[in-house]
């Protein structure tokens, strides 16, 4: 039995804007949103957290999202994480997104999944039995697992760190 920490990484899309006549699933960021989720890259960064994959909903709003982070994730010598954008993650549920944390590849040691609410909180409620987290938009949750990702499920993780954009880190890494 493999003793390898992996980090799952879960982050709700940044703020999103509501032009009119635009579909849910086309709205892009808001202004706010652009800016939380440079910020968020850039804390992502300094804690060392670069993910080997990515799995992100394919709404424009999440992508937006992820490609702002990841602009601040790789430098000119690195190359950018894998990532799948997924159909699912638009209308996951906690449950189905544990399901998809679990299609992981073992050699994966730091996986980020970029979604929606409230299927991100109730993820990192479900993985971490911390319940009643603030979620809100842009909000990220550093989660500790010590089994396979094929072996995610509820309570199987620790939460290790805790950023949103108006309260920063809430739990120090370390």
């Amino acid at each position: 039995m493999s003793t390898t920490v992996r980090t799952l990484l879960v982050l709700r899309h940044s703020k999103s804007a509501y032009p009119e006549g635009t579909a849910d699933f086309d709205r892009p960021l808001a202004p706010r949103g652009l800016r939380d989720a440079v910020t968020l890259g850039i804390w992502i960064r300094d804690q060392g957290l670069r993910p080997d994959l990515v799995d992100c909903s394919a709404a424009t709003r999440a992508r937006q999202t992820w490609d702002l982070v990841s602009d601040q994730l790789v430098g000119p010598e690195e190359d950018a994480a894998v990532v799948r954008y997924d159909e699912r993650l638009y209308h996951a549920d906690a449950g189905d997104m544990i399901g998809i944390a679990r299609e992981t590849p073992p050699e994966v040691e730091i996986l980020a999944l970029v979604g929606h609410n409230p299927a991100a909180a109730d993820l990192v409620a479900s993985l971490t039995g911390e319940s009643g987290l603030s979620f809100p938009t842009s909000a990220l949750a550093v989660i500790g697992l010590r089994r396979g990702w094929d072996r995610a499920a509820p309570r199987s993780g620790s939460l290790d760190g805790y950023w949103t954009p108006k309260g920063g880190s809430v739990v120090p890494l370390g």
